[in-house]
């Protein structure tokens, strides 16, 4: 039997090419927990936890993340089966409440290691790939209307992205639907216009919104209010036109059940993190599939390792009718994958080979590792 022999944690933090604005922060840097689970005969797996904005946006942080990895879940799984990823995911579930992030990236390495040491991919560990490649879409993120503008016409250009979604809910309701139109104007037919509120508007507030978005012929507006308001969240997707996406709403199968017995959202922002691990990610599109809820692939902005493991699970699902975000690799100043995952002609390529398909650029690994020395410029460098 091949046994759990060792798992290790490490925190880098990556500056990003520009300040990614949320409606709760801006960030500048993406801290990443990188996870190494080492096995009885040899073979390694990888998984990646990140979260966005520190604390922020949610209950896990980078620093909590590795704590609950190193000091709960790592004793508990060392010396098991590391064929058996059912087995530790519920171990994992019934030692550490919560914190679907850390669960994630440990369970997502147990995966990776099975894959390796089978000679397969994750994507044929969940019934076997049915795309090669995916639609991508990029975050305009700056909170200026004229430097969002250039960088979607350069995407365009390039034919990296032709999806974009905007990133509002900072500024007053009115200022906001301004932002977004002076981007869908210049943009025209040639790209489809999606916006992220993240819960940051009252009901009262959503209602305008949703109303001046459609009126300007945008797709799609992810999260408009908070994540706990269902009622009100179906009452949106009940009174307009513009499709309403589920995001914070999604912490796993039981909150996808709800949403979707309600039918509260027209679409689901799946995560794999926010999910709880590739298995639990699986339930909430099974959820979605059953009830006709349209699927997106989101992204907690994961580096390389995070945003292979779910572009290996998505690969296995035939309808993505609003694609995916996974772009997170693409918003850091730099690369700690030894091979990049491919972006082009507005997709992403899923990686070929066994596990996940990456492996890391050790040197870069090093380089942005976190040590005492810069954790005080990492902190204040999230505003």
């Amino acid at each position: 039997m091949t046994k759990i022999e060792h798992i290790e944690t490490t925190i880098v933090d990556i500056p990003t090419i520009r300040g990614h604005v949320l409606s709760m922060t801006t960030m500048l840097v993406q801290s990443i927990v990188l996870v190494r689970v080492r096995f009885s005969d040899g073979s390694e797996g990888l998984g990646e936890g990140t979260s966005i904005g520190g604390m922020s946006y949610g209950a896990e942080s980078p620093e909590s993340i590795k704590l609950a990895i190193d000091t709960y879940i790592a004793p508990t799984l060392e010396g098991m089966s590391g064929d058996d990823v059912n087995a530790a995911t519920n171990l994992m579930q019934k030692v550490v409440r919560g914190n679907p992030i850390a669960h994630c990236a440990v369970e997502t390495a147990l995966w990776d290691g099975l894959g390796r040491r089978l000679g397969v991919s994750v994507s044929q560990l969940f019934g076997g790939k049915v795309r090669s490649s995916m639609p991508v879409a990029w975050t305009l993120a700056s909170g200026n209307s004229d430097q969002d503008i250039a960088e979607a016409q350069e995407m365009l250009a390039q034919r990296r992205h032709n999806i974009f979604k905007l990133k509002i809910g900072k500024r007053t309701v009115q200022e906001d639907i301004a932002h977004v139109a002076a981007i869908k104007s210049a943009l025209g037919d040639d790209a489809s216009i999606r916006v992220d509120v993240n819960q940051a508007w009252t009901i009262s507030q959503a209602r305008w919104g949703l109303s001046g978005l459609q009126e300007i012929g945008v797709d799609l507006v992810e999260q408009p209010i908070g994540s706990r308001h269902l009622k009100a969240l179906k009452h949106l997707t009940d009174a307009y036109e513009i499709a309403v996406m589920a995001d914070e709403a999604l912490q796993g199968p039981d909150d996808a059940l709800l949403v979707a017995a309600d039918r509260a959202a027209d679409v689901f922002a799946v995560k794999i993190a926010q999910s709880g691990g590739l298995k639990r990610a699986s339930e909430v599109i099974a959820i979605a599939q059953a009830a006709g809820i349209g699927l997106y692939a989101g992204t907690m902005l994961e580096a390389g390792v995070g945003t292979a493991a779910a572009v290996q699970l998505f690969s296995t699902i035939e309808a993505l009718d609003w694609g995916t975000e996974l772009f997170g690799p693409l918003l850091l100043k730099d690369e700690i994958l030894a091979t990049p995952i491919a972006y082009s002609d507005f997709s992403l390529k899923v990686p070929e080979g066994p596990g996940i398909a990456v492996d890391l650029d050790p040197g870069k690994v090093a380089h942005y590792k976190r040590d005492r020395s810069d954790s005080q410029h990492r902190v204040a460098a999230i505003t």
